[in-house]
């Protein structure tokens, strides 16, 4: 029996020796850049059984398109790190819409450290007369109308002052894409009693590494910085709020925010952009569209999605999160194009 046991422990070393650490077959534990430094690990698209040969289309593509910079996450490793037209690593981009995902995740933060409850008022943060709307319907605004563009607020207009703030419907019965979520970023700031940025830095970009700054570009707040900082915030997201050992942003709320928030515009979570649901409403459309937001694309993939193609894309089932920043592919857009359908066909040829 013992010498049984003996060539069975033998047998069981031998075949865990032979395993090759970069078989792709093998669960990778999740890699965390340091926070500090340019240091990121690296993996080649070949040891993860990809195909090479499909690199040079998607990479000739992107340089076609306007792009900037594009990035291939894996498991937090780099698998694709490109720069084109005169961009590169050092280089700060604006990240337009794609920067509401960041407003998104603070708001979680607040409300995970007691500050704020995203199913209360806006008016008890903002007081009232934030909008034009009588006070009982401006009082039916919450939190989370904002973070699901259920607001009711008239979408015609972009600003953000309270005489362009008017009543459209009653909260909660419209979806309607629309700048007003950047109040998320007042009530905030008020319930901390600290500036939106101050606050933004300490309890995210800091925790996580990142490098950027916010500026004010007519109504809308937008963040500017590396594309590896785009990077490790698609990271971060990833993983479910979690960075390494620190849980920046509690599990469920990143649930729900990557998930359907609501049952008008199914594609549509905390201003996260969700793909693979049976119908999507647009940007300035009430139009109910069938079908799924990128066909090519994996259907669990979630996205934030901003002005002129600036992208964070994350796959779960594949633990990969990809970004791309640059100048509008075709012409200008508010958030999806046809580029997005494209590009995914050219990802898909790496590993199909």
């Amino acid at each position: 029996m013992k010498t049984l046991q003996k060539s069975l422990i033998i047998l069981l070393i031998t075949i865990l020796a032979s395993c090759n650490k970069d078989d792709p077959k093998i669960t990778e534990i999740i890699y965390f850049p340091p926070l500090i430094g340019n240091t990121w690990e690296t993996k080649p698209i070949t040891n993860l059984g990809w195909n090479p040969a499909a690199a040079k289309p998607l990479l000739d593509y992107l340089a076609l398109k306007n792009s900037k910079s594009f990035i291939i996450l894996v498991d937090g490793r780099i698998v694709m790190e490109n720069y084109f037209n005169g961009h590169d690593a050092s280089k700060g981009w604006y990240w337009a819409s794609a920067g509401k995902t960041l407003t998104t995740t603070v708001t979680g933060i607040a409300e995970q450290e007691g500050s704020i409850n995203i199913n209360n008022k806006v008016s008890d943060y903002l007081g009232t007369g934030w909008t034009s709307l009588p006070l009982i319907k401006e009082n039916l605004i919450t939190n989370k109308h904002l973070l699901t563009m259920t607001s009711g607020l008239d979408d015609t207009a972009d600003c953000v002052m309270p005489n362009c703030l008017t009543y459209k419907a009653d909260a909660g019965t419209r979806w309607a894409y629309h700048n007003v979520y950047v109040k998320l970023q007042d009530v905030v700031a008020k319930a901390s009693k600290q500036t939106w940025s101050n606050y933004f830095n300490s309890k995210l970009r800091d925790k996580i590494g990142m490098e950027g700054t916010w500026f004010q570009v007519d109504n809308n707040s937008v963040y500017y910085s590396t594309t590896r900082s785009m990077a490790r915030f698609g990271l971060l997201i990833s993983n479910k709020g979690k960075w390494d050992h620190n849980q920046v942003l509690n599990e469920n709320y990143c649930n729900s925010a990557t998930n359907t928030s609501q049952n008008i515009n199914l594609s549509y979570g905390y201003l996260w952009w969700l793909n693979g649901k049976s119908s999507y409403h647009l940007p300035q459309s009430q139009l109910q569209v069938p079908g799924s937001l990128i066909p090519s694309a994996p259907n669990d993939m979630y996205m934030a999605l901003g002005k002129n193609d600036q992208k964070i894309y994350i796959i779960p089932s594949k633990k990969m999160v990809v970004i791309r920043m640059g100048d509008p592919a075709d012409e200008t857009n508010f958030a999806l194009s046809d580029f997005d359908d494209a590009l995914w066909k050219k990802i898909n040829a790496l590993y199909q």
